[in-house]
């Protein structure tokens, strides 16, 4: 079963203390990548690293309809799906920078956000690779009887990696309580859907194999929140997947590498005016949901979050040069 979403109409409206609360993870999200951007260009992070911009009203409105017992699996271009899952901004930065106290040692940087306790599994380098890890923790929530969602996030680029099909048709055929959350900003890297797949249709692809698919507005807040917790309720109630195309935009680069030759300034100028954290603000505005005493403290705790995260960052400690062996071969013995 399909339907599909437009977003010519808009989702219906909040009241002041949820509107602030969405408003402020997005703006947290777009500081922690300015400040991300910044410090990779004073090498303070180096490796490669893939901003979110645009995209962050999927990782607020979807990450709403979750509780703290479903799993996350995410992609490479993660940082604001951890931040608002509940890593803070200082273990994300010194993971960027390298250090120890960074939620994975350190070792795994931009990509390889991880923290098990807050049932966030990655960050994962490998497009689609996400896609079997998720079909495997909801498999194993299944087994033990336990009524919870694992929501995988991938872009439209995985569409066409073997893992998604085999993903879907899994999911699909175990009956599995995934929430496959799809971020179409119409580039894989550095080529157009358009050029990429004979049908542009995502949701249409999930529907082909017997999934729940739903194409909404991934610019607009409210309008994916209602489409998770929609999604979410089919699968708590049917234990059974569900697809979310998100359809969206990234304002940067595809990553702090990336020449950015194959689409115009003027394309990406035309999509910013639908960007979701202004347009929102706009919005709560005229709606009288926000005033611009609210906006300003939320822009002064957000930076204050932020310089705190990189003081944090700059204050914690690189990993011993005896320990650089560790956790690259098991340390266990066979008897």
């Amino acid at each position: 079963m399909k339907t599909k979403n437009t977003g010519k109409k808009k989702a219906a409206a909040t009241n002041h203390n949820h509107a602030v609360h969405l408003l402020r993870s997005m703006i947290r999200i777009r500081r922690l990548e300015d400040k991300c951007a910044e410090l990779y260009t004073t090498t303070k992070i180096r490796g490669f690293m893939h901003l979110y911009d645009g995209e962050e009203a999927i990782a607020v409105g979807v990450l709403e309809a979750l509780t703290q017992d479903d799993a996350i699996v995410a992609t490479y271009r993660e940082h604001g799906h951890a931040l608002i899952r509940g890593l803070s901004a200082g273990s994300i930065l010194a993971e960027m920078y390298g250090k120890q106290e960074g939620c994975s040692r350190g070792r795994g940087g931009s990509m390889h956000l991880f923290d098990d306790k807050l049932r966030f599994y990655g960050g994962n380098a490998i497009v689609g690779g996400g896609l079997p890890i998720a079909v495997g923790l909801a498999l194993a929530d299944k087994m033990q009887q336990k009524k919870r969602v694992t929501c995988c996030f991938f872009g439209d680029g995985a569409v066409a990696e073997g893992e998604f099909h085999e993903s879907m048709n899994l999911a699909a055929l175990w009956k599995l309580p995934v929430l496959f959350v799809c971020e179409n900003n119409l580039y894989a890297m550095g080529t157009a859907l358009k050029y990429s797949q004979s049908n542009m249709d995502l949701a249409g692809k999930a529907a082909s194999y017997d999934v729940a698919s739903v194409a909404v507005d991934g610019m607009d807040v409210l309008a994916v929140e209602a489409a998770a917790q929609k999604a979410t309720e089919v699968i708590r109630f049917k234990g059974e997947p569900f697809f979310l195309e998100c359809q969206t935009y990234r304002f940067r680069a595809h990553s702090m590498y990336d020449a950015e030759l194959y689409r115009t300034k003027a394309e990406v100028d035309e999509w910013k005016k639908r960007c979701p954290i202004a347009t929102f603000t706009q919005r709560l505005k005229n709606e009288g949901l926000l005033s611009d005493a609210d906006l300003e403290k939320i822009e002064g705790d957000v930076a204050q979050e932020i310089n705190e995260a990189v003081a944090f960052a700059e204050a914690c400690t690189w990993e011993p040069l005896e320990d650089l062996t560790r956790f690259v071969y098991s340390e266990r013995r066979m008897s």
